[in-house]
């Protein structure tokens, strides 16, 4: 656990009062404490700790009708308007399958659980935060003026913890990364690669081979992965916009993934970031943060698929987009045009 001295909750909602219009995971940056210890020290005062229950909170959801659902990692925040639908649940993996709102879930992640009410004006606005054991965001559900007020309640009541401290123990990082390999390695990698007939076989391939997705496209080739121009994610959003191609996008971490299924329209640059604001999906990415982008060919029983996949400076991938497609069909043709064409830059060695 973190030891050393931290702000108490007196403190904090003193920093939120001198600080009004500083955003909350800012502002908790700024005194040095997880987004989960800030929210937490405002429980008995709109804030109520639940029991990260994933299947639980998955199943309540669906009677809770039309929400906001939220998964950001550092760099990227997504956002989907919609219901939880087509709940599976599980204790490993668990999972959202509605045409809007589409998760898949880590529950041994969820660490921290609150139901937050704030007042904005006459009106209160109520959502679910769950954050792993470090006290980062790994999922959160705002709810909307359609949502299921009665359904939400009942659902808070089934969860409430016993515990309703204003403090949190949170655990400092420690990465724990997957060893590079080696160059030698290159080989078996590529016949691995070769032989997969679906993309869900590439997950087992890094993990016995003791390779990061990262280390992993810079060492394949050049026929299973390539470097791109920092502007090929800024020219994939417009071309995808203007010609309506629906595509997939997904953001996560390490409690969930989030998906965006379908063509987006409203593509909005704002210094650092680059926003899409559609109706019922909102998607907010700090370029200035993407250090690789790479275009990544990937064999199934079907023929092969390709995805666009940025990384920071960390190695850690920030999203990854494919065109939509359904199971057991090719990819689509419009989406492999443009992934293919977007200008590339010379590969770097694997190192």
């Amino acid at each position: 656990m973190i030891s050393e001295k931290r702000p108490d909750p007196q403190a904090i909602r003193r920093a939120r009062d001198e600080n009004p219009k500083m955003r909350e995971r800012d502002l908790a940056a700024q005194l040095g404490i997880s987004e989960a210890e800030f929210v937490a020290a405002w429980c008995g005062e709109g804030t109520v700790r639940i029991e990260p229950r994933v299947n639980d909170v998955l199943t309540g959801l669906e009677a809770v009708g039309e929400v906001m659902a939220l998964t950001r990692n550092e760099d990227a925040v997504h956002e989907k308007i919609g219901v939880y639908d087509k709940v599976v649940t599980g204790n490993h993996n668990a999972m959202a399958l509605g045409d809007e709102i589409d998760l898949r879930i880590f529950p041994k992640a969820w660490a921290h659980g609150f139901a937050v009410e704030k007042r904005d004006g006459d009106a209160i606005r109520r959502s679910l935060q769950f954050f792993d054991v470090r006290g980062e965001a790994v999922h959160k559900v705002h709810l909307r003026p359609a949502s299921n007020l009665y359904a939400y309640q009942q659902l808070v009541d089934t969860l409430v913890a016993a515990d309703q401290s204003p403090v949190v123990a949170v655990e400092a990082a420690a990465e724990e990364r997957p060893a590079n390999g080696d160059a030698g390695g290159a080989d078996q990698l590529r016949d691995r690669w070769s032989a997969m007939t679906d993309v869900h076989q590439f997950f087992g391939i890094l993990r016995s081979l003791n390779l990061t997705r990262h280390h992993a496209v810079r060492m394949v080739g050049q026929d299973y992965a390539w470097l791109l121009d920092g502007d090929a994610l800024t020219a994939m959003f417009h071309h995808s916009a203007a010609e309506r191609l629906p595509i997939m996008c997904f953001v996560g971490n390490r409690g969930c993934i989030q998906i965006h299924k379908g063509p987006i329209a409203n593509i909005k640059p704002m210094g650092p970031w680059i926003n899409v604001l559609d109706e019922t999906f909102h998607l907010h990415l700090r370029l200035d943060r993407v250090r690789e982008v790479w275009a990544v060919r990937k064999p199934t029983a079907e023929g092969h698929v390709t995805s666009l996949e940025a990384y920071g400076a960390d190695g850690e991938m920030i999203i990854q987009f494919f065109g939509v497609r359904k199971e057991g069909e090719d990819e689509r043709g419009d989406w492999r045009f443009l992934a293919e064409n977007l200008p590339r830059v010379v590969q770097p060695s694997a190192a």
